[in-house]
């Protein structure tokens, strides 16, 4: 499998790029969120999926790592191809997509176009206990450097917050200046951010 492509960007258009690595010029089908990040670069590391079916191969190529990994969790979806998955992560940024499948915000994915009430569905339905738990692990990970910020997460969570949403108010404060305050005042400050 291709893992990533390092190279210079030849042609660069919102759907796809064409990168020139070792005299070779791949065509990379993106979304809008990797072309607005490499349209503007001459050279490139795009990391790339290598999707095969029975009348062709294409290569997807993404910016992120976040974004890899959250387009081939959609593309696992029954009735989600890997167009249907790009055109998603064109129409919202990776943070809101996994908020809406962990919020089960169906809304969110109906207003992408070719994504009806059942698709949606199935895409929270599918998804919703991968993303979770990998969040919950993600949010452990995080309280192993910063003590203070998972004290923090854990009264806010009793208090009926969401996870996504008070790990991306305590994202914001950084570990230094949050080992150095009292839980309640880190929670005061996390809930600001929060509003």
């Amino acid at each position: 499998m291709i893992s990533y492509i390092k190279g210079q960007i030849v042609v660069c258009q919102p759907t796809n790029l064409i990168i020139e690595a070792g005299g070779i010029g791949y065509q990379v089908f993106i979304s809008l969120q990797t072309y607005t990040e490499v349209s503007k670069l001459k050279e490139a590391k795009i990391l790339t999926y290598y999707h095969v079916k029975e009348d062709g191969h294409s290569l997807y190529g993404f910016y992120t790592e976040e974004e890899r990994y959250l387009f081939v969790h959609l593309i696992s979806v029954n009735g989600v191809g890997p167009n249907t998955a790009r055109l998603i992560l064109s129409s919202m940024e990776p943070f809101m997509i996994k908020q809406a499948i962990i919020l089960g915000d169906d809304l969110s994915f109906k207003r992408v176009k070719g994504i009806g009430p059942k698709t949606a569905q199935r895409i929270i339905i599918d998804l919703k206990d991968k993303l979770t738990k990998e969040n919950q692990d993600m949010g452990q990970l995080k309280g192993a450097i910063a003590p203070v910020k998972q004290e923090a997460l854990s009264a806010l969570l009793a208090l009926g917050f969401i996870r996504v949403q008070i790990e991306q108010g305590l994202k914001q404060i950084p570990d230094i200046e949050a080992n150095e305050m009292s839980v309640e005042a880190l929670i005061k400050l996390a809930l600001k951010k929060l509003a």
